[in-house]
C-alpha cells in the first residue's frame, strides 16, 4: 500500500519475510543493544532502528568534549557490533510515532520516505535529551552533552575560547573568554569542570604567549544544596573538595535566570562568559503521547513489573524513559538500568515465542554509582560500600574500559589514557574550520 503523508512517501512495509514473530526495537543506546543481543538466538527477526549509525558509550563523552579522547575512541558503528547476529536486520532512521491498534511504527529514512513497519513485539529505548526547563532559548549559547555531536560542539567552544583570548587586548574580554560556567551540578557537570581543570592548568600551560590557562575561572553552578545529590553528604563533600584543589569555583543553592551570548545571570548576578554548559536535566521522548499512555511527572513511561505498556500487551518501555518503581522508588537513569532491562525483555520476549510462561517481574540489582573527579580521584557508592580516592579511580578506569563496545575502542582508550597520564597532553585539539560557500575564502581558484 502506498499513501502520502506530508508530502513523503508512506510505505506500509511487509511483514517478516521469514513467518517469525518481529520485534522491532527503537534505539540502538544501551538497553536497544541489550535487549537486540539477548534475542540472538531467538526464533524471531529483530529490526534495530536508530537515527544514527553508531552506539555511543556516553559516561565518556566528556573525555570527548575536553580534548582527552576522540569520538570513534568511545563509539563504534552498530552494523560492526551485530554484524554476526542473523536475525537482526539494522535501519538508519527516525521513528516519528507508534500507531498502537494497527500495532506499527512510523518510521522516516532521510527526511523523505516514510514506512509504517508492523511489529508483534515493540522494544522503545530511545533514552533522553537535554531539558532547559521551559527555556529553551538557552539551548543556542549553552549546549548539552548527550551526543557526540554535542561533545565535538563543547570541545570546539572550548578550544576557541583559549584562542579568542590570546589575540584581545581588552582585559575584560580576555577574562570573559577565560571564564567557564557549567550549569548542573550531577556527575556529568563535575567530571566535565575538572576534566577541564586539569586541561586548563597543565595541557595547555605552556601553549600561549599571552595568556595563562591556568588562570582560567571554571564556575560550576548547582541550584540544589551540594553537588552530586545522588551521593551521600560525604562523598559530595570529598568531590567538592577534590574540585576547589584543581581550581574549580562551586556555586550551590543558585538557579540560572538567563543564559545569552555574553553570559550568564545566577541568583541575581551576571557572570561574563563565552563558554556555557549545560548539564543541569534530562527529559525523555514523548513516548506517552506516541502510545497513549500514563507518564510521571518527569514525562516517562509508567510501566507494569514486566516493563510492558499497560494495556499494549507486547509493547516494552525500557531504560531512561521508563518510569519503574522498586521498593516504592523511581529506578534511576542510569546506564546499567537500562543494560537490565534490554536484557531482561530481549529474555522476555524469547520465553514468550517459545511457549514458555511465568517469568519474574523485573527486578534491578543495584552495582552502585561512581563518578570521576579529575585525575587519580574518584568517587563509589554502592548499598554496602562508600570509596573515594586513587584506588577508587582505578576501579572507574578499569570498568569504564571493560565497558567499552569493542576491543578496538578497549584499546585505543587504554593506550590514549596511558599517554595522557603520563605526559598531559591531550591529542584531541583539532578545531573543525567552519563550513564555506565554494570558492569563497579558500584561497583555491575553482574553475567554472
Amino acid at each position: 500500500m502506498l499513501d502520502k503523508l506530508g508530502g513523503t512517501q508512506l510505505t506500509t512495509a511487509t511483514t517478516s519475510t521469514n513467518d517469525k514473530p518481529r520485534v522491532v526495537i527503537v534505539g540502538g543506546g544501551f538497553g536497544g543493544m541489550a535487549a537486540a543481543r539477548a534475542l540472538e538466538k531467538a526464533l524471531v527477526e529483530v529490526v534495530l532502528i536508530d537515527r544514527r549509525n553508531h552506539y555511543l558509550f556516553q559516561p565518556l563523552l566528556y573525555q570527548v568534549a575536553t580534548s582527552v579522547l576522540s569520538e570513534s575512541e568511545i563509539a563504534a558503528p552498530i552494523r560492526q557490533l551485530v554484524g554476526s547476529q542473523n536475525n537482526l536486520i539494522v535501519e538508519l532512521g527516525e521513528v516519528t510515532g507508534v500507531d498502537v491498534v494497527e500495532r506499527r511504527v512510523i518510521v522516516e529514512y532521510a527526511g523523505q520516505t516514510t514506512k509504517r513497519i508492523p511489529f508483534d513485539f515493540l522494544i522503545l529505548a530511545t533514552g533522553m535529551h537535554p531539558t532547559y526547563f521551559g527555556n529553551d532559548q538557552f539551548a543556542q549559547f549553552a549546549p548539552g552533552l548527550k551526543t557526540l555531536t554535542d561533545a565535538k560542539r563543547i570541545r570546539g567552544n572550548i578550544l576557541n575560547a583559549f584562542e579568542r583570548a590570546e589575540l584581545v587586548d581588552d582585559a575584560n574580554e580576555q577574562k570573559r573568554f577565560m571564564t567557564f560556567v557549567l550549569v548542573g551540578g550531577g556527575p556529568a557537570g563535575v567530571e566535565l569542570a575538572a576534566s577541564l581543570a586539569q586541561m586548563a592548568s597543565t595541557t595547555l600551560k605552556s601553549n600561549f604567549r599571552r595568556i595563562d590557562p591556568a588562570k582560567a575561572s571554571i564556575i560550576l553552578l548547582e541550584g540544589g544544596k551540594r553537588i552530586l545529590p545522588a551521593y551521600t553528604e560525604e562523598l559530595s563533600e570529598k568531590a567538592a573538595t577534590q574540585l576547589r584543589k584543581l581550581g574549580v569555583e562551586i556555586q550551590t543553592g543558585v538557579m540560572v535566570e538567563n543564559i545569552d551570548e555574553t553570559g550568564v545571570i545566577a541568583g541575581g548576578i551576571r557572570i561574563p562568559s563565552a563558554t556555557v554548559i549545560w548539564t543541569a536535566g534530562v527529559k525523555p521522548y514523548p513516548l506517552g503521547s506516541w502510545l497513549n499512555a500514563a507518564i510521571d511527572r518527569a514525562g516517562r513511561v509508567v510501566v507494569g513489573p514486566y516493563l510492558e505498556v499497560p494495556g499494549c500487551m507486547g509493547i516494552f518501555v525500557i531504560g531512561d524513559t521508563a518510569a519503574v518503581l522498586q521498593n516504592g522508588k523511581p529506578l534511576p537513569g542510569v546506564a546499567q538500568v537500562a543494560l537490565q532491562q534490554g536484557k531482561y525483555v530481549g529474555r522476555t520476549i524469547s520465553a514468550r515465542v517459545a511457549g514458555r510462561v511465568g517469568a519474574l517481574p523485573f527486578k534491578y540489582m543495584d552495582k552502585g554509582n561512581m563518578a570521576v573527579v579529575g585525575k587519580n580521584f574518584a568517587v563509589l557508592e554502592t548499598a554496602h560500600i562508600r570509596a573515594s580516592g586513587f584506588f577508587t579511580w582505578l576501579t572507574w578506569a578499569f570498568i569504564h574500559v571493560m565497558s567499552l563496545p569493542h576491543a578496538q575502542n578497549r584499546i585505543r582508550v587504554y593506550t590514549q589514557w596511558l599517554w595522557t597520564y603520563f605526559t598531559d597532553q591531550r591529542s584531541s585539539r583539532i578545531i573543525a574550520e567552519p563550513e564555506k560557500e565554494s570558492g569563497k575564502g579558500t584561497g583555491v581558484a575553482t574553475t567554472k
